[in-house]
């Protein structure tokens, strides 16, 4: 073939194979060999998302946040953040909507309650409310189960997400999110060019700045009427916005990052375990004991004063006092001591658990009765001595306990144990919210102010250091008692009056205006 082509005329053969090629391959070979634009996983865009909305929730927080004492600036703060969480399901994790959507609704209710109460101790429930409410909803995101978590189940997410959230936000910005993964080319690599423009450049405006400040007064004084900046202004706003980012980066990434940094696992290890033979003997001691008690003090639970040896006056009173608290701590150690039994509990034999059911249904009865004794107390102690915000806390305290006693027959002795945790947390709930709409600090005041009126031993001082919930009632009691408790009740109007009104708007709360407007009114 050679041979008949070097026959052909030299035209001819310079039209077969041209000296130069009219196609570039080389640099089609360049093209060709470019490494491909890198492609963005799934975990890292979520990872950046979630960065995305913790930097809002920190720099919104510091807005809205950094004024105090707290208002509407919480439920803003709370909506915010819920619907960056709702974003990031409809975008993530659309299998999460209609599962875990419905505790938006509690979440923004006690965020609202802070900008309806003043009272520091609701103000503290409603904020446990709202941590409650969020690890319910990272236990509804990594493991799909609330009704039918056990108490262990959410003993272990609350040890696992106070983890994550302190550390997790290392774990997202150097683990989850793989930053060569972002794209190098376009507005990303000209910001990462300004950015290392800026990192040079400012050491070198400081320091040459700083020789021209010294160098001559007027520059100086330019300087200055320049850059006017409250240096601790600027770290307090730095350090509440970076705050904020974390703990939310922190609960963010224990959400919606299914990785693992401690197992949730509710399985009781089998060498911790005990036979019906330990359990029995445990609890029918107990119960002999909780029985003997009732025996020997049941004229005293409900007969009055008159069965008290000395029951004048506060004598009297103080018995009542001391024996409440005694007995509500009582209350308070059954609940774990009743369930930490039932898991200790080898369940190999169906007449073991019915033993466990009758020893425990006993103690729940005869605990009914220490419990309606130390209520007794109470409302006598009341009667003696009125109302402070402990003696009703308590009390209400002492319902919730009586509920999730209740409770605990219906679930943990029926053999459905696993119902309990989330029936008794939204008891609580529930619980938090009724006490919002009693308003105590109001109530308080009314019963001691009707007390005074009957003649009876007022505070004045004590019911006048209450919050803005109780200055609506106690304008009401303007001329009661005697006339240094007037003036400390007038004092305490003026005051008000005073305080309530110099308010950012962030801070504005219905009971506060309502206070101011009671106040001027007196």
């Amino acid at each position: 073939m050679q041979e008949l082509v070097n026959d052909q005329p030299e035209a001819y053969q310079s039209s077969l194979v041209p000296e130069e090629l009219p196609y570039d391959f080389q640099r089609h070979t360049e093209k060709q060999a470019e490494p491909l634009p890198p492609v963005m996983t799934a975990q890292t865009r979520l990872g950046l998302h979630l960065l995305a909305a913790a930097l809002l929730a920190g720099v919104s927080g510091n807005m809205l946040l950094r004024a105090t004492p707290w208002g509407v600036n919480i439920g803003i703060w709370v909506t915010i953040v819920a619907a960056a969480i709702i974003t990031l399901v409809r975008q993530h994790q659309p299998q999460l909507l209609g599962r875990a959507n419905w505790l938006v609704v509690p979440a923004i209710f006690f965020a609202g309650t802070f900008a309806w109460r003043d009272s520091i101790t609701l103000n503290a429930l409603s904020l446990l409310a709202l941590l409650l409410i969020a690890m319910m909803v990272a236990m509804r995101a990594r493991s799909g189960q609330l009704l039918v978590a056990g108490v262990s189940d959410y003993l272990q997410h609350f040890v696992t997400g106070v983890f994550i959230s302190t550390f997790g936000p290392i774990f997202l910005i150097f683990s989850d999110i793989a930053w060569k993964e972002l794209p190098r080319d376009g507005w990303s690599k000209k910001a990462l060019e300004i950015g290392r423009g800026l990192a040079i450049a400012a050491p070198l405006l400081v320091i040459f700045g700083g020789l021209f400040v010294a160098a001559d007064a007027v520059f100086e004084n330019i300087i200055a009427r320049t850059f006017n900046i409250d240096g601790f202004s600027v770290f307090t706003h730095v350090l509440l916005t970076a705050l904020f980012a974390w703990l939310t980066a922190g609960f963010l990434r224990w959400t919606f990052v299914k990785s693992e940094i401690m197992n949730a696992n509710a399985t009781r290890p089998e060498s911790l375990s005990l036979g019906i033979v330990e359990t029995a003997t445990v609890l029918s001691l107990l119960n002999f004991l909780f029985a003997a008690f009732v025996a020997v003090q049941f004229r005293y639970f409900f007969g009055g004063k008159v069965n008290i040896p000395n029951g004048r006056g506060f004598e009297y009173a103080e018995y009542a006092r001391h024996g409440f608290f005694e007995l509500v701590w009582v209350s308070v150690l059954v609940l774990p001591l009743l369930l930490g039994l039932h898991w200790l509990l080898r369940k190999d034999n169906p007449k073991h658990e019915l033993i466990f059911r009758v020893l425990a249904g006993i103690k729940l009865a005869l605990l009914s009765v220490i419990m309606l004794s130390a209520m007794q107390r109470m409302r006598l102690y009341q009667g003696e001595c009125g109302l402070t915000e402990l003696r009703v806390y308590t009390m209400a305290f002492m319902g919730w306990l009586g509920i999730v006693f209740l409770w605990f027959a219906a679930t943990v002795l029926r053999g459905q144990r696993q119902r309990f945790a989330f029936g008794a947390i939204m008891t609580g709930l529930a619980m938090i919210a009724g006490l919002h709409l009693v308003n105590p600090d109001h109530l308080i005041v009314r019963v001691n102010l009707q007390r005074a009126k009957e003649g009876k031993a007022f505070d004045a001082t004590y019911t006048a250091s209450l919050s803005a919930d109780s200055i609506p009632a106690l304008a009401e009691g303007v001329g009661v008692g005697s006339v240094e408790a007037q003036k400390i009740i007038v004092d305490r109007l003026r005051f008000a009056a005073e305080q309530y009104q110099r308010t950012d708007w962030r801070s504005w709360n219905l009971a506060r205006n309502q206070a101011v407007q009671a106040a001027l009114k007196k």
